[in-house]
């Protein structure tokens, strides 16, 4: 029995069931009458959401967290998307270390699923640096955020609270707020914006470009070189960010972008294509855009940020992959070269997987919560921009999130938590166990296309 278990589950399986978990333990402690403030009336469908959404650091949410959550509440919620923010296996990794525990085989098998690797060594130097990397960073965040906030807040310690949650939140991507009104305060401080910006990034562009750039700049290593890894998701991330802040001025200089001064129209659109990402947060009413803007951001949602980061979507090096293999195919060419490398063909093959059953997933989604919703007044777009938005665990949303019926909301549910763990993780945790073939048939060409 015990050992039929161990086989069924796998350290994909067992990620997955860590999350799961930790999304019920949350939802649990966001329940009880000590995490709301006085008055409030929370169901328990509408906790669970919002540690769904905080577990996997997406900001979606179906009720105001600043009316909603006391003291506790907010503290719960902060704890829920710093373990989401970094992984499971990170903080567990921390826990095993403060104890003297060693790290055996089995949980480094856990620690390669969680962040997305594919090798063994080094994976505990990892994990110490990113919570040295995404502790340090949120600790700064908050110093120079808190700060400044004593312009705007009554007290110095609201000042500091209102700046620890607003650091933690960017850096993890996760698009909470406890202002009540996300950014929207601070439409016209650039300097907020910059910070956050600046926050969001850190935790978007992955934390093995972060301990590479570390390695880089300490000189241990003399013939240090970067990372095939690092040098396309570097690249990506910031090709797709400086495309996204091109496309929503395009796209609205004629619209939202009227009579606004072009240092407005300039922040506006590089907030709005760094927040789209991943970020969540947001300096306006999303629903002002036009049609097109939002059918650009729902893309930008979807691509979302690089892997082992604190991003959801298809990740960056999964765009860049796609686009490589199309090009070489484009130019006759069968291997696919980039930065004096080859890209291995399974990890060709995983980029064309990921985005496949990322859209097929996110179409099914769109149809059936049309469905659901038959009967209101929700437009498609907002539903479109909605899923999209679960999906790559980014948080933007029209409005719409506390107006969708629990089955809609499960639906959001099941697609932030794909997102966080991954799709490759997911598929992985569905897959058979992979059997040796002792016959063949012959091969047949068919017609593609």
């Amino acid at each position: 029995m015990k050992s039929a278990l161990n086989q069924f589950m796998t350290p994909f399986r067992m990620i997955m069931v860590s999350y799961i978990i930790a999304m019920f333990l949350f939802s649990v402690l966001l329940f009880l009458p000590i995490s709301q403030q006085p008055g409030v009336n929370l169901t328990f469908s509408e906790a669970l959401f919002t540690s769904v959404s905080a577990v996997s650091v997406t900001g979606l949410t179906v009720v105001n967290v600043s009316e909603t959550y006391s003291y506790i509440g907010i503290l719960f919620l902060a704890l829920a998307i710093q373990l989401g923010g970094i992984g499971i296996m990170t903080l567990g990794t921390f826990v095993w270390m403060l104890f003297g525990k060693k790290i055996i085989l089995s949980q480094r098998m856990l620690i390669m699923v969680d962040q997305n690797q594919n090798q063994f060594s080094g994976l505990v130097n990892l994990m110490r640096g990113i919570l040295l990397v995404a502790l340090s960073i949120e600790f700064i965040g908050a110093l120079i955020l808190g700060t400044y906030y004593i312009r705007y807040f009554d007290t110095v310690g609201e000042a500091y609270y209102q700046g620890a949650f607003a650091a933690l939140s960017a850096f993890t991507n996760a698009g909470f707020d406890i202002t009540g009104e996300s950014l929207i305060p601070f439409a016209d401080d650039y300097y907020v914006q910059l910070v956050t910006i600046l926050l969001i990034f850190a935790g978007a562009i992955g934390f093995p470009v972060f301990l590479e750039v570390r390695a880089y700049f300490s000189k241990e290593n003399p013939n240090f070189t970067f990372s095939l890894f690092t040098k396309i998701t570097t690249t990506t991330f910031f090709a797709v960010f400086i495309f996204g802040v091109i496309g929503i001025w395009a796209l609205e200089k004629n619209h939202y972008f009227v009579g606004l001064e072009w240092h407005q129209q300039l922040f506006t659109a590089v907030f709005n294509s760094a927040t789209s990402r991943s970020g969540g947060l947001t300096i306006m009413d999303i629903s002002d855009l036009s049609l097109a803007t939002l059918l650009f951001i729902s893309g930008l949602m979807i691509i979302g940020a690089s892997p082992s980061s604190v991003g959801g979507g298809i990740r960056t090096t999964t765009l860049a992959v796609m686009f490589l293999t199309i090009r070489s195919f484009a130019l006759g060419k069968q291997d696919v070269k980039v930065f004096g490398r080859e890209i291995h063909p399974e990890d060709q093959q995983k980029s064309f997987i990921v985005i496949s059953v990322f859209l097929v997933l996110l179409f099914a989604a769109v149809i059936m919560i049309s469905a659901f919703e038959r009967g209101s007044a929700i437009p498609l777009i907002a539903i479109i921009f909605e899923t999209a938005s679960a999906f790559g665990t980014c948080g933007l949303s029209m409005g719409i999130t506390d107006e969708l019926s629990l089955p809609s909301q499960f639906i959001l549910m099941v697609l932030m938590f794909i997102g966080r763990v991954g799709l490759i993780a997911f598929l992985f945790s569905v897959r058979r166990k992979e059997t040796k073939s002792y016959y063949k048939y012959p091969t047949e060409r068919i017609i593609i296309g």
